[in-house]
C-alpha cells in the first residue's frame, strides 16, 4: 500500500476518539435511562452503542492495514441531562461532530486524490447522516409536550 497522506492520518485517530466517545456515552446513557425504568430506551442505546463500536473497529483495521498503531487522543466527557430528550439533545450534537468530521476527511481526501479513504469516510458520514436522522426522529418521537419537569437523577 502506497504513502497515506499524514493528515489522513491524523483524521483516523480523530475519528477513533470521537467513535469512542460516542461509545462511552452511548453505554452510559443506556445503564442511566435502565436505572429511570425505561428499558426500551436502555435497549435502543445499546443498539447505539454496538453501532459505534463497530464503527471504531472498522477504524481500528483500516489504521492497521495502513501500519499505524491505533491510538484515541481523547475521549470526550459524557454529557448528562434529567430527562431521554435532554440526553437525546446530547447525542444529536456528538452526532453533528462526527458527521461533520467525516465530510472534512471525505473532501480532504478528495483533494489529495486518495480515493481508498475518500471510500472509507464517506461509508463512515452516510452511515453517521443516517444514525443523527434515527436520533432525531426519536427526540421527535417523545412530542413537544415532551415534559422536562420528570427531571431524575443523573449522575
Amino acid at each position: 500500500m502506497g504513502a497515506v497522506h499524514p493528515r489522513v492520518l491524523g483524521y483516523l485517530g480523530r475519528a477513533l476518539s470521537l467513535e469512542l466517545s460516542a461509545v462511552q456515552q452511548y453505554m452510559t446513557q443506556a445503564s442511566l435511562v435502565e436505572l429511570w425504568g425505561e428499558a426500551e430506551a436502555a435497549t435502543r442505546f445499546r443498539r447505539e452503542t454496538v453501532e459505534e463500536l463497530q464503527h471504531a473497529e472498522q477504524i481500528v483495521q483500516r489504521m492497521l492495514a495502513l501500519g499505524v498503531a491505533p491510538a484515541a487522543s481523547q475521549l470526550r466527557p459524557v454529557g448528562h441531562a434529567p430527562d431521554l430528550a435532554g440526553l437525546l439533545r446530547l447525542d444529536l450534537t456528538l452526532e453533528a461532530d462526527l458527521i461533520q468530521h467525516y465530510a472534512e476527511a471525505v473532501r480532504f481526501c478528495v483533494l489529495v486524490g486518495d480515493a481508498a479513504s475518500e471510500a472509507f469516510f464517506q461509508a463512515l458520514w452516510t452511515d453517521e447522516q443516517h444514525h443523527a436522522e434515527e436520533l432525531g426522529a426519536w427526540l421527535r418521537s417523545l412530542g413537544p409536550n415532551h415534559d422536562p419537569s420528570m427531571e431524575r437523577a443523573t449522575f
